[in-house]
Parts: structure tokens; C-alpha cells; sequence
């Protein structure tokens, strides 16, 4: 959401972010602050509405090292997590976060997103203890019903039989993905 505020897109290197992020820090800190309790506010309205758990989606957050992350992000993601009833499983997802996933653990979540990127086998030996939900690849959707089934195959089997394991692409269905092909990978997952 800062990205989006600042930079009102996409971007490619988030540079006028990361120049707030470190020229102005109490502008970063207020905006960050302001942003945190809306989320929580939001994701709390949600579940008294009656959902039964929360994500909350940092599509961009793995263009940041680990020291800005630490820094810059974690104190006001764990404030979202901290305003949350602890009865509602919450889920932390982030893409290109390989490098941030122990950080991402510490800010909060108690499911915890890896995307396609990160090594799910490794993810599921480090964090036993928490649930995690990932992370096939959605370009895949793109190759066929025999594509899809392979790589769900695939992804089943880095997780093997621990508890905890919510299957999910690793980031959101593409635009243009055959229909048919996300049906398929519903079966296989079913199957």
C-alpha cells in the first residue's frame, strides 16, 4: 500500500519509496502508522463480519534486504497481526521473500505464505511448528491440465504429510489463465 501511495503503480525498483523509506523517516513512520491501523481496522471489521481468516498480501515487500525490512516494515506489519484476535487464523504472505521469511515469522501470522520462488521443502523442515500455505507457480496454469497436474504433484510432495499445509499458487491467478486449467488444478488437488 505504501508503494501505491507513493509511487500510484507498479514499479520496477520502488526507487521514490525507498527514498522516502530512508530520507524521511518520520514521514515513512506516520504513513506506515496510518496504514497499519487501517489494515487492522479493516481485517478486524472482516472477521467481526464473519470470515474465517485473514491474509494480509505483500506482493512487493520482497524487493526489500532483510536489514530494510527489519527496519522499515516489521514493527508495523506486527502491529496488524498484534491488533488481531489470536483465535482467527491469520495468514502473512509475501512474494520474493526468501530472503525475509524467518523476519516475516517474527513480524507475525499464524500461517505463514511462501511463494513460488522459495523452496517449499526447505520452508516445511525450518518452520514445522507453523502452518504454512504455498506455492506453485501460476505461469504453470498456462501449460495444460498435464502441466498443472505435475507441478501440484510436485508441490504435494515437498509438503509430504504434515499438518498445517493450506495449497495455494504462489502468488494470484494471471490474467487469461484457462478456465479449464484451474479446474484442473482443483481436481488434483481434490485427488
Amino acid at each position: 500500500l505504501a508503494s501505491y501511495i507513493i509511487e500510484g503503480g507498479g514499479s520496477r525498483n520502488y526507487t521514490p519509496t525507498k527514498r522516502l523509506m530512508h530520507s524521511d523517516r518520520g514521514a515513512w513512520d506516520a504513513m506506515m502508522e496510518l496504514i497499519s491501523r487501517s489494515v487492522a481496522r479493516y481485517l478486524s471489521a472482516q472477521i467481526e463480519a464473519g470470515v474465517q481468516a485473514v491474509q494480509l498480501f505483500d506482493s512487493w515487500v520482497g524487493c526489500l534486504s532483510p536489514d530494510e525490512y527489519r527496519e522499515f516494515v516489521l514493527p508495523h506489519t506486527r502491529s496488524v497481526f498484534d491488533a488481531l484476535p489470536p483465535s482467527t487464523p491469520s495468514l502473512h504472505f509475501g512474494t520474493g521473500t526468501s530472503a525475509l521469511l524467518d523476519l516475516q515469522v517474527e513480524a507475525g501470522g499464524s500461517v505463514l505464505g511462501i511463494d513460488h520462488r522459495s523452496d517449499l521443502a526447505e520452508a516445511s523442515r525450518r518452520f514445522s511448528g507453523l502452518a504454512l500455505q504455498g506455492n506453485m507457480d501460476p505461469a504453470i496454469l498456462f501449460a495444460g491440465p498435464e502441466a498443472v497436474r505435475s507441478a501440484c504433484r510436485a508441490v504435494l510432495t515437498a509438503v509430504g504429510d504434515r499438518d498445517g499445509f493450506i495449497f495455494n499458487l504462489g502468488h494470484g491467478v494471471l490474467p487469461g489463465i484457462p478456465v479449464d486449467n484451474v479446474i484442473a488444478l482443483v481436481d488434483a488437488v481434490h485427488e
